[in-house]
Protein backbone atom coordinates (compact mmCIF):
# COMPACT_ATOMS: atom_id res chain seq x y z
CA UNK A 1 0.00 0.00 0.00
CA UNK A 2 3.00 2.27 0.61
CA UNK A 3 4.25 2.57 -3.08
CA UNK A 4 0.74 2.69 -4.24
CA UNK A 5 0.08 5.72 -1.90
CA UNK A 6 3.77 7.19 -3.19
CA UNK A 7 2.88 6.48 -6.91
CA UNK A 8 -0.57 8.15 -6.21
CA UNK A 9 0.96 11.32 -4.86
CA UNK A 10 3.45 11.58 -7.23
CA UNK A 11 0.68 11.17 -10.38
CA UNK A 12 -1.10 14.10 -8.50
CA UNK A 13 1.89 15.95 -8.44
CA UNK A 14 2.72 15.70 -11.92
CA UNK A 15 -0.99 16.16 -12.86
CA UNK A 16 -1.59 19.19 -10.84
CA UNK A 17 2.41 21.25 -10.70
CA UNK A 18 1.91 23.40 -7.04
CA UNK A 19 4.35 25.54 -9.24
CA UNK A 20 1.93 26.97 -10.95
CA UNK A 21 -1.48 25.37 -10.11
CA UNK A 22 -3.77 27.67 -7.77
CA UNK A 23 -3.45 26.81 -4.12
CA UNK A 24 -7.30 26.08 -3.55
CA UNK A 25 -7.16 23.91 -7.26
CA UNK A 26 -4.04 21.50 -5.74
CA UNK A 27 -6.41 20.82 -2.49
CA UNK A 28 -9.42 20.24 -4.08
CA UNK A 29 -7.30 17.75 -6.61
CA UNK A 30 -5.58 16.25 -3.26
CA UNK A 31 -8.87 15.24 -1.40
CA UNK A 32 -10.69 14.01 -4.90
CA UNK A 33 -7.32 11.50 -5.28
CA UNK A 34 -8.28 10.24 -1.60
CA UNK A 35 -4.65 12.27 -0.40
CA UNK A 36 -6.42 14.09 2.33
CA UNK A 37 -7.00 11.59 5.11
CA UNK A 38 -5.86 8.43 3.72
CA UNK A 39 -7.66 6.43 6.44
CA UNK A 40 -11.32 8.10 5.47
CA UNK A 41 -13.65 6.19 3.03
CA UNK A 42 -12.65 6.38 -0.75
CA UNK A 43 -14.91 9.84 -2.09
CA UNK A 44 -14.82 11.30 1.02
CA UNK A 45 -10.84 12.28 0.89
CA UNK A 46 -9.30 9.31 1.36
CA UNK A 47 -8.91 5.40 0.21
CA UNK A 48 -9.25 3.46 3.44
CA UNK A 49 -6.02 2.68 4.45
CA UNK A 50 -4.32 2.57 7.52
CA UNK A 51 -3.88 5.80 9.33
CA UNK A 52 -0.16 5.82 10.04
CA UNK A 53 0.36 5.75 5.86
CA UNK A 54 -1.01 9.83 5.88
CA UNK A 55 2.80 10.01 6.86
CA UNK A 56 3.94 9.03 3.39
CA UNK A 57 1.55 11.00 1.55
CA UNK A 58 2.57 13.94 3.49
CA UNK A 59 6.39 13.28 3.05
CA UNK A 60 6.09 13.06 -0.65
CA UNK A 61 3.73 16.69 -0.95
CA UNK A 62 6.28 18.86 1.39
CA UNK A 63 9.46 17.37 -0.66
CA UNK A 64 7.77 19.16 -3.79
CA UNK A 65 6.88 22.35 -1.88
CA UNK A 66 2.90 21.44 -2.34
CA UNK A 67 0.77 23.86 -0.15
CA UNK A 68 -1.00 22.75 2.85
CA UNK A 69 -4.35 23.17 4.02
CA UNK A 70 -3.34 25.37 7.11
CA UNK A 71 -4.37 22.69 9.61
CA UNK A 72 -3.59 25.27 12.48
CA UNK A 73 -6.12 27.71 11.31
CA UNK A 74 -9.23 25.05 10.83
CA UNK A 75 -8.10 22.57 13.28
CA UNK A 76 -11.40 22.81 14.94
CA UNK A 77 -13.29 21.30 11.67
CA UNK A 78 -10.38 19.16 10.99
CA UNK A 79 -10.14 17.56 14.51
CA UNK A 80 -13.49 17.89 16.07
CA UNK A 81 -15.96 18.65 13.23
CA UNK A 82 -14.82 16.03 10.38
CA UNK A 83 -14.79 12.90 12.62
CA UNK A 84 -18.10 13.70 14.56
CA UNK A 85 -19.53 14.59 10.66
CA UNK A 86 -17.65 10.73 9.89
CA UNK A 87 -19.05 8.35 12.35
CA UNK A 88 -22.50 10.27 12.91
CA UNK A 89 -23.33 11.99 9.12
CA UNK A 90 -25.53 10.53 6.61
CA UNK A 91 -23.97 10.04 3.19
CA UNK A 92 -24.99 13.43 1.88
CA UNK A 93 -24.12 15.57 5.12
CA UNK A 94 -20.65 13.89 4.61
CA UNK A 95 -20.77 14.67 0.64
CA UNK A 96 -21.77 18.44 1.37
CA UNK A 97 -19.26 19.12 4.09
CA UNK A 98 -16.09 17.21 4.53
CA UNK A 99 -14.35 18.57 1.14
CA UNK A 100 -14.64 22.25 1.84
CA UNK A 101 -14.13 21.64 5.53
CA UNK A 102 -10.69 19.85 4.80
CA UNK A 103 -9.76 22.73 1.74
CA UNK A 104 -10.05 25.20 4.49
CA UNK A 105 -12.91 27.10 2.33
CA UNK A 106 -15.44 26.40 5.43
CA UNK A 107 -14.06 27.32 8.79
CA UNK A 108 -16.08 25.67 11.60
CA UNK A 109 -16.27 26.37 15.27
CA UNK A 110 -17.65 24.45 18.25
CA UNK A 111 -21.67 25.68 20.05
CA UNK A 112 -21.12 23.56 23.06
CA UNK A 113 -20.30 25.55 26.52
CA UNK A 114 -22.26 27.96 27.72
CA UNK A 115 -22.27 30.47 31.14
CA UNK A 116 -23.77 27.86 33.02
CA UNK A 117 -22.73 24.65 31.86
CA UNK A 118 -19.22 24.40 31.22
CA UNK A 119 -17.97 21.99 33.13
CA UNK A 120 -21.04 20.22 33.80
CA UNK A 121 -21.57 20.42 29.98
CA UNK A 122 -24.77 18.22 29.95
CA UNK A 123 -26.61 20.63 32.05
CA UNK A 124 -26.59 23.23 29.17
CA UNK A 125 -30.06 25.25 28.62
CA UNK A 126 -30.08 25.99 24.93
CA UNK A 127 -33.50 25.32 23.74
CA UNK A 128 -34.45 23.92 20.14
CA UNK A 129 -37.85 23.51 19.53
CA UNK A 130 -39.12 21.39 16.67
CA UNK A 131 -41.23 23.36 14.31
CA UNK A 132 -42.20 21.57 11.01
CA UNK A 133 -39.66 20.55 9.01
CA UNK A 134 -36.78 21.77 11.51
CA UNK A 135 -35.74 23.41 14.80
CA UNK A 136 -35.47 26.94 15.81
CA UNK A 137 -32.82 27.67 18.60
CA UNK A 138 -32.94 30.11 21.41
CA UNK A 139 -29.58 30.63 23.77
CA UNK A 140 -26.19 31.43 24.70
CA UNK A 141 -22.53 29.68 24.36
CA UNK A 142 -19.04 30.89 25.37
CA UNK A 143 -15.30 30.41 24.91
CA UNK A 144 -15.97 29.80 21.47
CA UNK A 145 -12.92 29.84 19.39
CA UNK A 146 -12.70 31.40 15.52
CA UNK A 147 -16.55 31.97 16.18
CA UNK A 148 -15.46 35.56 14.73
CA UNK A 149 -14.15 33.64 10.80
CA UNK A 150 -16.20 30.38 11.07
CA UNK A 151 -19.08 29.58 8.55
CA UNK A 152 -20.40 26.47 10.31
CA UNK A 153 -20.45 25.07 13.95
CA UNK A 154 -21.11 22.15 15.92
CA UNK A 155 -24.03 22.45 18.08
CA UNK A 156 -25.82 20.61 20.78
CA UNK A 157 -28.80 22.51 22.19
CA UNK A 158 -31.76 20.69 24.60
CA UNK A 159 -34.54 19.25 22.92
CA UNK A 160 -36.58 17.74 25.73
CA UNK A 161 -36.43 19.40 29.13
CA UNK A 162 -38.73 16.40 30.64
CA UNK A 163 -35.79 14.06 30.89
CA UNK A 164 -32.46 13.35 32.63
CA UNK A 165 -30.14 15.71 30.86
CA UNK A 166 -27.54 13.93 29.42
CA UNK A 167 -30.53 12.45 27.74
CA UNK A 168 -32.25 15.16 26.41
CA UNK A 169 -29.79 16.63 23.91
CA UNK A 170 -29.71 16.49 20.19
CA UNK A 171 -26.65 17.60 17.92
CA UNK A 172 -26.72 19.48 15.03
CA UNK A 173 -24.87 21.71 12.25
CA UNK A 174 -25.67 25.63 12.95
CA UNK A 175 -25.57 28.08 9.75
CA UNK A 176 -23.18 30.98 11.67
CA UNK A 177 -24.70 33.46 8.63
CA UNK A 178 -28.42 33.15 10.13
CA UNK A 179 -29.30 36.50 10.95
CA UNK A 180 -30.20 35.00 14.43
CA UNK A 181 -26.67 34.75 15.36
CA UNK A 182 -24.74 37.12 17.44
CA UNK A 183 -20.62 37.17 17.59
CA UNK A 184 -19.33 39.09 20.54
CA UNK A 185 -15.56 39.14 21.21
CA UNK A 186 -14.10 37.88 24.59
CA UNK A 187 -11.47 39.88 25.81
CA UNK A 188 -8.77 37.91 27.16
CA UNK A 189 -5.35 38.19 29.61
CA UNK A 190 -3.35 38.58 26.65
CA UNK A 191 -5.56 41.31 25.49
CA UNK A 192 -6.84 39.72 22.24
CA UNK A 193 -10.18 38.42 21.53
CA UNK A 194 -9.57 34.63 20.53
CA UNK A 195 -12.65 33.24 22.24
CA UNK A 196 -16.40 35.08 21.64
CA UNK A 197 -19.64 34.60 23.58
CA UNK A 198 -22.49 33.49 20.74
CA UNK A 199 -26.23 34.36 21.33
CA UNK A 200 -28.28 32.21 19.13
CA UNK A 201 -32.11 33.79 18.66
CA UNK A 202 -34.54 32.47 16.63
CA UNK A 203 -31.81 30.40 14.39
CA UNK A 204 -33.26 28.08 12.39
CA UNK A 205 -32.29 24.66 11.67
CA UNK A 206 -33.23 22.18 8.94
CA UNK A 207 -33.60 18.45 10.41
CA UNK A 208 -31.21 17.76 7.99
CA UNK A 209 -28.17 19.70 9.90
CA UNK A 210 -29.15 16.95 12.37
CA UNK A 211 -26.51 14.43 13.31
CA UNK A 212 -27.58 11.19 15.35
CA UNK A 213 -30.99 10.73 16.71
CA UNK A 214 -32.94 13.05 18.43
CA UNK A 215 -32.01 13.40 22.39
CA UNK A 216 -28.37 11.83 21.44
CA UNK A 217 -26.75 14.35 20.98
CA UNK A 218 -24.73 13.68 23.89
CA UNK A 219 -23.39 10.21 22.68
CA UNK A 220 -22.46 12.05 19.64
CA UNK A 221 -20.57 14.82 21.59
CA UNK A 222 -18.28 12.57 23.23
CA UNK A 223 -16.83 11.54 19.91
CA UNK A 224 -16.26 15.45 19.42
CA UNK A 225 -15.34 16.01 22.78
CA UNK A 226 -12.86 12.77 22.85
CA UNK A 227 -11.58 13.82 19.31
CA UNK A 228 -10.65 17.44 20.75
CA UNK A 229 -8.70 16.15 23.44
CA UNK A 230 -6.23 14.52 21.28
CA UNK A 231 -6.23 17.42 19.08
CA UNK A 232 -5.13 19.39 21.48
CA UNK A 233 -2.65 17.45 23.61
CA UNK A 234 -1.84 14.39 21.40
CA UNK A 235 -0.59 15.87 18.17
CA UNK A 236 2.59 14.48 17.08
CA UNK A 237 5.91 16.54 17.90
CA UNK A 238 9.51 15.56 17.50
CA UNK A 239 12.04 15.33 20.21
CA UNK A 240 12.54 18.62 22.06
CA UNK A 241 9.54 20.43 19.55
CA UNK A 242 6.80 22.69 20.99
CA UNK A 243 7.21 24.76 24.42
CA UNK A 244 10.03 22.88 25.75
CA UNK A 245 12.36 23.41 22.52
CA UNK A 246 11.41 27.84 23.07
CA UNK A 247 12.97 27.23 26.29
CA UNK A 248 15.91 24.93 25.85
CA UNK A 249 16.86 27.13 23.21
CA UNK A 250 16.50 29.94 26.11
CA UNK A 251 18.74 28.19 28.59
CA UNK A 252 21.24 27.83 25.62
CA UNK A 253 21.44 31.35 24.14
CA UNK A 254 21.13 33.08 27.26
CA UNK A 255 23.44 31.42 29.99
CA UNK A 256 24.18 34.55 32.19
CA UNK A 257 20.44 33.98 33.69
CA UNK A 258 21.24 30.53 34.70
CA UNK A 259 21.05 28.88 38.14
CA UNK A 260 21.03 25.62 39.45
CA UNK A 261 17.40 25.52 40.54
CA UNK A 262 16.45 26.27 37.01
CA UNK A 263 18.61 24.04 35.54
CA UNK A 264 16.98 21.26 37.53
CA UNK A 265 13.69 22.51 36.87
CA UNK A 266 14.45 22.44 33.06
CA UNK A 267 15.69 18.63 33.10
CA UNK A 268 12.90 17.97 35.21
CA UNK A 269 10.33 19.57 32.34
CA UNK A 270 12.36 18.33 29.45
CA UNK A 271 11.88 14.30 30.89
CA UNK A 272 8.51 14.78 30.99
CA UNK A 273 7.79 16.53 27.57
CA UNK A 274 9.52 13.40 26.21
CA UNK A 275 7.40 11.32 28.36
CA UNK A 276 4.29 12.89 27.11
CA UNK A 277 6.00 13.09 23.28
CA UNK A 278 6.02 9.16 23.73
CA UNK A 279 3.21 8.40 25.23
CA UNK A 280 1.08 10.70 22.74
CA UNK A 281 2.88 8.47 19.96
CA UNK A 282 1.22 5.10 21.65
CA UNK A 283 -2.15 7.06 21.98
CA UNK A 284 -2.11 7.66 17.47
CA UNK A 285 -0.87 4.21 17.28
CA UNK A 286 -4.35 3.40 19.12
CA UNK A 287 -6.05 5.89 16.79
CA UNK A 288 -5.13 4.09 13.74
CA UNK A 289 -7.27 0.86 14.74
CA UNK A 290 -10.20 2.83 16.04
CA UNK A 291 -11.97 5.63 17.76
CA UNK A 292 -10.31 8.07 20.04
CA UNK A 293 -11.59 6.96 24.02
CA UNK A 294 -11.35 8.54 27.10
CA UNK A 295 -7.04 8.19 27.51
CA UNK A 296 -7.02 11.72 25.38
CA UNK A 297 -7.96 13.10 28.66
CA UNK A 298 -4.81 12.18 30.25
CA UNK A 299 -2.59 13.49 26.91
CA UNK A 300 -4.24 16.85 27.33
CA UNK A 301 -3.56 16.80 31.25
CA UNK A 302 0.00 16.42 30.52
CA UNK A 303 -0.41 19.06 27.90
CA UNK A 304 -1.99 21.78 30.23
CA UNK A 305 0.41 21.05 32.94
CA UNK A 306 3.53 21.22 30.85
CA UNK A 307 3.02 24.69 28.96
CA UNK A 308 2.22 26.33 32.15
CA UNK A 309 5.13 25.08 33.88
CA UNK A 310 7.62 25.44 30.74
CA UNK A 311 5.87 28.85 29.65
CA UNK A 312 6.45 29.88 33.66
CA UNK A 313 10.07 28.86 33.73
CA UNK A 314 10.65 30.63 30.53
CA UNK A 315 9.54 33.90 32.06
CA UNK A 316 11.78 33.21 35.06
CA UNK A 317 15.13 32.46 33.22
CA UNK A 318 14.51 35.48 31.08
CA UNK A 319 14.71 37.67 34.42
CA UNK A 320 12.92 41.17 33.94
CA UNK A 321 12.84 40.75 29.85
CA UNK A 322 10.39 37.43 30.56
CA UNK A 323 7.96 40.35 31.61
CA UNK A 324 7.82 42.26 27.95
CA UNK A 325 4.77 41.81 26.05
CA UNK A 326 4.22 44.68 23.33
CA UNK A 327 0.97 43.95 21.97
CA UNK A 328 -1.73 44.64 24.07
CA UNK A 329 -4.37 45.73 21.28
CA UNK A 330 -7.28 44.85 20.76
CA UNK A 331 -7.11 41.73 17.58
CA UNK A 332 -9.06 39.01 16.65
CA UNK A 333 -6.24 36.27 15.75
CA UNK A 334 -7.92 33.36 13.68
CA UNK A 335 -5.09 30.71 15.35
CA UNK A 336 -3.00 30.89 18.58
CA UNK A 337 0.77 30.95 17.83
CA UNK A 338 2.80 29.44 21.32
CA UNK A 339 6.04 29.32 19.73
CA UNK A 340 6.13 32.80 17.23
CA UNK A 341 5.15 35.12 19.98
CA UNK A 342 6.91 36.80 23.35
CA UNK A 343 7.65 34.93 26.70
CA UNK A 344 5.15 37.05 28.36
CA UNK A 345 2.53 36.33 25.67
CA UNK A 346 3.22 32.65 26.00
CA UNK A 347 2.73 32.44 30.09
CA UNK A 348 -0.81 34.24 29.88
CA UNK A 349 -1.88 32.58 27.26
CA UNK A 350 -0.92 28.93 28.70
CA UNK A 351 -3.30 29.54 31.85
CA UNK A 352 -6.44 28.79 29.58
CA UNK A 353 -4.60 25.59 28.86
CA UNK A 354 -5.93 24.22 32.03
CA UNK A 355 -9.67 25.21 31.12
CA UNK A 356 -10.17 24.48 26.97
CA UNK A 357 -10.88 21.42 25.75
CA UNK A 358 -12.49 20.40 29.42
CA UNK A 359 -10.81 21.63 32.61
CA UNK A 360 -8.05 19.89 34.36
CA UNK A 361 -10.31 18.96 37.31
CA UNK A 362 -13.09 17.58 34.85
CA UNK A 363 -10.61 15.18 33.18
CA UNK A 364 -9.11 14.05 36.18
CA UNK A 365 -12.15 12.74 36.83
CA UNK A 366 -12.84 11.05 33.48
CA UNK A 367 -9.07 9.17 34.00
CA UNK A 368 -9.91 8.16 37.38
CA UNK A 369 -13.28 6.89 36.19
CA UNK A 370 -13.12 5.53 32.71
CA UNK A 371 -9.52 4.73 32.73
CA UNK A 372 -8.31 3.49 35.98
CA UNK A 373 -11.70 1.96 36.42
CA UNK A 374 -12.15 3.96 40.12
CA UNK A 375 -15.66 4.35 42.06
CA UNK A 376 -17.45 7.31 40.52
CA UNK A 377 -18.20 10.31 42.36
CA UNK A 378 -22.02 10.55 43.71
CA UNK A 379 -24.00 12.18 41.23
CA UNK A 380 -27.38 12.94 43.15
CA UNK A 381 -29.15 15.11 40.14
CA UNK A 382 -28.08 12.10 37.04
CA UNK A 383 -31.82 10.74 37.25
CA UNK A 384 -33.51 14.35 37.49
CA UNK A 385 -35.54 15.55 34.74
CA UNK A 386 -33.25 18.67 33.60
CA UNK A 387 -36.20 20.69 34.17
CA UNK A 388 -36.13 20.10 38.16
CA UNK A 389 -32.47 20.87 38.38
CA UNK A 390 -31.15 23.89 40.65
CA UNK A 391 -30.30 27.16 38.79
Amino acid sequence: MESELRERTRRLLAEHDPSDTDRLDFLRARFDAGLAWVHFPVGLGGLGASRPLQAVVDEELAAAGAPDNEPRRIGIGLGMAAPTILRYGTEEQKRRFLRPLWTGEEVWCQLFSEPGAGSDLAALGTRARREGEGWTVDGQKVWTSTAHTARWAILIARTDPDVPKHRGITYFVCDMTHPGVEVRPLRQITGEAEFNEVFLTGVEIPDTHRLGGVGEGWQVAQTTLNNERVAIGGQATPREGGMVGVVAETWRARPELRTPDLHQRLLKAWVEAEVARLTGERLRQQLAVGQPGPEGAAMKLAFARLAQELSGLEVELLGEDGLAYDDWTLRRPELVDFTGREAGYRYLRAKGNSIEGGTSEILRNIVAERVLGLPAEPRTDKDLPWKELPR
